[in-house]
């Protein structure tokens, strides 16, 4: 932090920190959003393959099998 001293903090000083506060916390929330929506996009192709190999299991247990003898 910058020492002020006896200088008076003005509305611009502040203006200028709370700023740059924001600004460094919107980068990092935008990092993470990249982030999330990775997974949350990874996370929705594993669902979807799973849910298709359990459909394909339990179809194969339900469906009526025939066998023709000679």
């Amino acid at each position: 932090m910058e020492n002020t001293g006896n200088r008076r903090i003005s509305k611009d000083d502040l203006e200028r920190r709370f700023k740059n506060l924001q600004d460094d916390l919107q980068g990092r929330v935008e990092n993470k959003k990249q982030t999330a929506l990775a997974l949350a996009g990874a996370a929705a192709v594993v669902v979807m393959v799973v849910s298709y190999l359990f459909g394909r299991r339990r179809g194969s247990r339900r469906a009526t099998r025939v066998d023709f003898r000679r």
